[in-house]
């Protein structure tokens, strides 16, 4: 308790030096990122879809052959990877089930990628089962617990994340390092999660595995975004474009900065529309929901989230899109809200999940129910400024005035992270 106490009044004290409200400081720069948008040609789908094509005219030829059945699987990933496209991730898990089937389950490197396919899906248990096989079996252990890790930090089960970081130590380890820095992330030590991170990224550029170092980048930018380092932000998500200029999160990325922290919703706007023309992830158009709504343009905040939920409806998406989806419907439609939390607890209890069923009941006029979970289930267990944002108005709703105020104290150091939408929120805490 004393531990979570200590991270608490860090990240309280950190939060407090690190992070700016609103400001006109310029740190992008169009001339440096126009070359990445509008781009007419995307060589690195072209190459995976050439690779697909290969492996699958190899299946037609020997069909008994399942190792083409998983090559197949993994063009299709990296497919979903760059274009959103959900059908491609559901193609790759059907590919993946039938080279498990034709090993009887019995191949430790098939369970780990459907593992991977199902945490892409946010099917946590049903990754979990798959893994605790893999580890079963023996082969490539240290691959398999790093995967565990994965998989026990989105459930929550937080002790069996330290006994598999204990199990694989090893500060010269790509694979180790990123988990550790998620963890330290998670548990609200913001430096140190960097630190690793950046340990990392320096493993990555010695085997030059140009995928690993753009994935670092991005990861990179986001903490450092986290921590108020804007440019730093910037600038490494600008790395991760050199290396894949039809990255879309990056962009997405640089879009933020120029929305939250630029405050210029226009310009924002102009590189989301050249995303959402390469990328058909449902996320994007809340993004530019929100965008429409800080400009006051209401018609085109409902058109956007009727594309979302139009794309959402899409039965492939499974669970994917539920926290989105309960912070949505929670004005509008608070009942189907909370049955989305309710079920989104049971398949994921951590605290950001606690969050959304609180805020459901916040939401539903069950003032004291909502405060009973967060204070059981979120507060001093989640550092999210969107869990404390909801935390402060459930409290306030309480008579718990001296909490909600400390909060909001938090929660101005955190208007970057939460967009400008959120400013008079806070302020109206």
């Amino acid at each position: 308790m004393k531990y979570i106490q200590l991270i608490l009044l860090f990240v309280t004290f950190s939060i407090a030096i690190s992070c700016n409200t609103h400001t006109n400081k310029q740190v992008t720069n169009s001339k440096e990122y126009n070359q990445y948008l509008e781009l007419s040609d995307n060589y690195k789908l072209k190459a995976i879809q050439s690779d697909y094509s290969f492996w699958e005219n190899k299946l037609i030829e020997t069909p008994n052959q399942f190792p083409y059945n998983a090559k197949l699987a993994a063009a299709n990933s990296k497919i979903f990877t760059l274009t959103g496209a959900i059908s491609k991730l559901k193609n790759a898990e059907k590919n993946l089930i039938e080279a498990n089937k034709k090993t009887n389950y019995n191949n430790a490197g098939y369970l780990r990628s459907l593992a991977r396919n199902y945490i892409s899906q946010h099917r946590f248990k049903e990754a979990l089962t798959l893994l605790t096989k893999a580890e079963y079996n023996g082969e490539h252990l240290k691959r398999t617990h790093f995967m565990l890790i994965d998989v026990h930090l989105e459930l929550g089960n937080y002790t069996k994340v330290e006994k598999y970081l204990s199990k694989t130590k090893n500060f010269k380890d790509f694979d180790y390092l990123i988990r550790l820095s998620k963890y330290n992330d998670h548990l609200g030590n913001l430096d140190n999660a960097i630190k690793y991170l950046e340990d990392a990224l320096e493993i990555a550029k010695a085997s030059k595995n140009q995928d690993l170092i753009q994935w670092n980048y991005t990861n990179l930018a986001d903490y450092y975004g986290h921590a108020g380092r804007i440019q730093d932000s910037y600038h490494s998500y600008l790395k991760a474009l050199t290396i894949n200029p039809n990255n879309s999160y990056a962009k997405k990325g640089i879009a933020w900065i120029v929305f939250s922290y630029e405050r210029n919703p226009e310009e924002a706007l102009r590189i989301l529309n050249t995303v959402t023309k390469e990328n058909a992830s449902p996320d994007y158009h809340l993004l530019k929901a929100e965008i429409a709504d800080f400009m006051g343009n209401v018609a085109e905040k409902e058109n956007q989230i009727n594309i979302y939920l139009q794309k959402v409806s899409n039965k492939d998406y499974g669970v994917m899109y539920h926290k989105y989806n309960v912070l949505l419907f929670s004005d509008k439609k608070p009942k189907e809200a909370m049955q989305i939390a309710i079920q989104e607890v049971k398949e994921r209890p951590t605290a950001q999940s606690y969050d959304l069923l609180a805020w459901a009941y916040y939401k539903n006029a069950e003032y004291k129910k909502a405060l009973e979970i967060t204070e059981k289930y979120v507060l001093n267990k989640t550092f999210e400024p969107e869990a404390l944002l909801h935390s402060a108005y459930i409290l306030k709703a309480n008579g718990k005035l001296k909490k909600a105020i400390e909060l909001k104290e938090e929660l101005l150091g955190a208007i970057y992270e939460l967009g400008p939408n959120s400013e008079s929120e806070i302020k109206n805490i």
